[in-house]
């Protein structure tokens, strides 16, 4: 595979070899690669998570469990207005 890259990034492998954190600038690559793949595993976890969320939530509207949004906000300020209570 031949790849290119830009004088930024080619100075950034540079500097990283030359510091010492890694032996070569395949190593400096690779290392960039296994983190890309990390990244994207965390990214589509959250997204199935995400996903099997709003199906629930669907779900509970389907059945007609709901909460009014007015009714929520009240609740939250209660709340939060007596933890601010407790606190002084």
């Amino acid at each position: 595979m031949n790849v290119s890259l830009n004088p930024e990034l080619e100075q950034f492998i540079h500097n990283q070899v030359e510091s010492g954190k890694y032996t070569s600038t395949d190593a400096v690559i690779i290392a960039g690669i296994k983190l890309l793949e990390e990244l994207e595993r965390i990214y589509q976890g959250r997204f199935e998570e995400s996903k099997r969320e709003i199906r629930l939530g669907i779900e509970e509207l389907d059945r007609g469990e709901r909460l009014d949004g007015r009714e929520v906000i009240e609740q939250l300020r209660r709340e939060n207005q007596a933890k601010r209570q407790a606190s002084a």
